[in-house]
């Protein structure tokens, strides 16, 4: 296919894929006689518009999760997480906030925490923090760009974050595995394992629903996390099961 034809043949790559539920850059050089590298840009940017989530190797379907949660209003459980999350924010404290909404959603408390330095991955995030009336010392990690996660990640990255030492860090994830610990859709996992090890504390924050959903990719296992702030409906066994493993469950209430 000439140059011209790039808007058909990605038309014609997400037509296979939702055939399919998974393609591979090999298998599509082939069918349309173009180079891998011409593939992975197709990919790239179709996973920029939304249309899929790009895997090693190939691309697969946007996870329903994922596609039912863009454009959506913060919900008033993430409202409730950010909260308690917020409160356990000492003064003058290093924090560091990762990208996803359930974060983002503490910034609007944020602006009333005196002396705070944060560091972030998220240009969001960074975005929201500058526009706080009393807007905390603020801090990038840089790096590469994900588009999927938007947010910086890489080796440049995790360096810059072994650069300082943190008090808290706060970060979501796409399900908690109770035998594992927190999972994630997205495969580059070494930021957030990096942001865990140099932080104190390691707060998890996420609705329940997502508890007991399992993901193939661990983040990170329990044994690095110390805070789970989720929401009041979560049940009580489950409840047990998770403080039993020694982690602070804090199950916060709608207002």
């Amino acid at each position: 296919m000439s140059k011209r034809n790039t808007p058909q043949r990605r038309h014609n790559i997400l037509a296979l894929l939702n055939e399919l539920g998974e393609v591979s850059v090999d298998a599509l050089a082939k069918r349309f006689e173009t180079s891998e590298v011409t593939i992975r840009k197709d990919l790239a940017a179709l996973e920029s518009n939304g249309l899929l989530l790009r895997r090693y190797g190939g691309a697969i379907t946007m996870p329903q999760e994922l596609v039912s949660d863009l454009g959506q209003p913060v919900s008033l459980y993430k409202q409730a997480i950010a909260r308690a999350a917020v409160q356990r924010i000492r003064e003058h404290a290093r924090i560091i906030i990762d990208s996803g909404s359930t974060t983002a959603a503490m910034i609007p408390e944020l602006g009333l925490q005196p002396g705070l330095v944060v560091m972030t991955n998220s240009l969001n995030v960074a975005n929201a923090l500058s526009e706080l009336e009393h807007e905390p010392v603020l801090l990038m990690t840089g790096g590469t760009w994900d588009p999927h996660s938007e947010s910086f990640q890489g080796q440049v990255a995790e360096q810059v974050l072994r650069s300082y030492d943190f008090d808290q860090l706060f970060i979501g994830a796409d399900g908690i595995d109770l035998a594992r610990g927190t999972t994630t859709f997205n495969e580059l996992l070494g930021l957030s394992r990096v942001m865990a090890e140099v932080a104190r504390e390691v707060v998890v924050m996420v609705e329940s629903d997502k508890i007991g959903r399992k993901i193939p990719n661990l983040e990170l296992p329990w044994s690095s996390v110390h805070t789970l702030i989720t929401d009041d409906r979560l049940p009580l066994e489950v409840r047990d099961q998770i403080q039993a493993r020694g982690i602070t469950l804090i199950c916060a209430a709608v207002s």
